[in-house]
């Protein structure tokens, strides 16, 4: 039997949670093969102490079956990334499924490859997706044919125990799940903006408000130069 191909993507700044919740799913997948691409060979930064080396750079990837993106700050450099965005544009054309966690989503639909899809992303970047054409869904996990999108950070591991079903079968992505006992039981209902306290949600978003001017004027950056440019979305 051929191997399932997985590639999730590397770059600086990236949320590592989005990356190592998907992973540790997929490494459990049968018959598959995952790699950590990423444009050089170098080690990259994650917005925490861990550093990540890739496995394998975007020349000597092989095609691959599955295509994920993780988020991070590090999107905000990356929607604007020629080289990121022409690899996944070339990965697209033959692969099965293209994925994303988080602001993932943002990079893909830099790249062309949302444009009349539905997509999820982190709460505080989904009307962002509209920019590339994408239509935005709030959900956990979102699927649209073969493109299939978690929201913020933690929803990755949703995202790939879903995927993990539709790869193998139920009863593998179960049994995945069971092995990492993901039960979640989490002490405060605070995970998202329309359950956490309104003074926690205002104390974040101003926090926050620097960060949301980069990401802004880098969607629209990105959306200008994909408005003149080629990227089929099918």
């Amino acid at each position: 039997m051929t191997a399932t191909t997985i590639g999730l993507l590397l770059f600086p700044n990236l949320t590592q949670l989005d990356l190592t919740g998907p992973l540790q799913v997929f490494s459990r997948l049968p018959d598959a093969k995952v790699y950590l691409v990423a444009k050089t060979m170098a080690a990259v930064t994650s917005d925490t102490a861990l550093m990540l080396p890739p496995t394998i750079d975007f020349a000597g990837c092989p095609q691959l079956d599955v295509i994920c993106v993780p988020g991070g700050t590090g999107t905000d450099d990356l929607v604007n990334d020629d080289d990121t965005l022409a690899f996944l544009r070339r990965q697209a054309e033959h692969s099965r499924y293209l994925t994303s966690v988080c602001t993932g989503a943002l990079v893909l639909g830099a790249a062309g490859l949302l444009r009349g899809y539905r997509a999820t992303t982190h709460w505080s970047a989904l009307e962002d997706l509209k920019a590339f054409g994408t239509i935005p869904e709030r959900s956990r996990v979102c699927i649209d044919r073969n493109r299939i999108s978690g929201g913020g950070v933690t929803a990755g591991i949703d995202f790939a125990l879903t995927l993990a079903e539709l790869l193998a079968d139920r009863a593998t992505a179960q049994a995945i799940q069971l092995m990492l006992e993901y039960n979640p039981a989490p002490p405060f209902n605070a995970g998202s903006p329309d359950t956490a306290p309104q003074e926690v949600v205002a104390m974040l978003k101003q926090r926050m408000q620097g960060a949301r001017q980069r990401r802004i004027d880098a969607i629209r950056r990105a959306a200008e130069r994909l408005s003149v440019g080629s990227a089929p979305a099918d």
